[in-house]
């Protein structure tokens, strides 16, 4: 009996701390989006980070604070290329502008995004567009959710039917992994029936919780672009796994999220 109280104490003060950072998050995209419209121009590496920078500070001045009071035990992660596992205990991992350099180009593919992450499991996530509105949020154990209607991955089972997808390689990345993207895209191209391949991930994972992507890969990705995405997809019904079919985890260094009815032949695909 005491088990089964602590256990729903929990979840209920999960539930309350996923609803708080909900509204952390949707305040720190509606300050990002007021920095959005014209193109910003730089002429060399300098200035893009710094551009970056002047983003990224707009939200953490926001959401570092407000998640700092919900879990001041927490740790804090806000550099969206980490990668590996994290330090026992429970973490916040910020990506504050996902897709930044897209906010920078007046494109419209951008998200603040706040995950806590509990043992190296993340618990549950938040990911906000600000030019929308839409909100994604999922609670482990609880469902996958948007603005408040449950997400549900899609039902294909023919990879040959399926829209796919995949990000670019991080900045700097190893030529071996760089190569082995393309390669990949090339498979896929072959198997399935279109193929996406855009930054940032999370925003495709996103879509595969949601059912209007199929599958999304990815190698060597970033802490921040997968955990969030990887809560949003098994709570939705999918199926995470690294591109071979082992378990993954943020040590892996390869990703891949299905629905249920494509993902072997998704990582048949890969493997060739």
């Amino acid at each position: 009996m005491s088990e089964t109280l602590q256990t729903t104490d929990v979840a209920a003060s999960d539930a309350d701390l996923l609803a708080q950072t909900v509204s952390a998050v949707r305040a720190a995209g509606a300050a990002l989006r007021e920095r959005f419209g014209d193109v910003v121009r730089y002429q060399s590496r300098e200035e893009l980070m710094h551009a970056l920078a002047v983003n990224d500070n707009t939200t953490l001045d926001i959401l570092r604070p407000r998640l700092t009071r919900l879990r001041p035990e927490a740790g804090w992660v806000e550099d969206e290329l980490d990668g590996g596992a994290l330090p026992p205990g429970e973490w916040w991992v910020v990506d504050p502008s996902e897709g930044n350099v897209n906010h920078l180009h007046a494109l419209p593919e951008w998200a603040v995004t706040a995950t806590l992450v509990r043992e190296n499991q993340p618990v549950l996530t938040v990911v906000h567009l600000p030019l929308t509105g839409e909100t994604y949020s999922a609670l482990t154990g609880a469902g996958a959710h948007l603005d408040g209607r449950p997400l549900h991955v899609s039902p294909t089972t023919d990879l040959g039917l399926s829209i796919v997808a995949t990000s670019q390689a991080r900045p700097d990345e190893d030529e071996k992994v760089v190569r082995r993207v393309g390669s990949s895209i090339t498979a896929m191209l072959f198997d399935a029936l279109v193929v996406r391949v855009a930054v940032p991930a999370t925003l495709h994972l996103m879509n595969v919780a949601a059912g209007r992507i199929d599958a999304f890969w990815q190698f060597a990705g970033a802490r921040a672009d997968l955990l969030a995405g990887a809560l949003l997809v098994t709570e939705a019904g999918g199926r995470i796994s690294d591109a071979a079919g082992r378990p993954w985890t943020p040590q892996s260094r390869s990703f891949l999220a299905a629905a249920p009815g494509v993902h072997a032949e998704a990582v048949t695909t890969l493997s060739r």
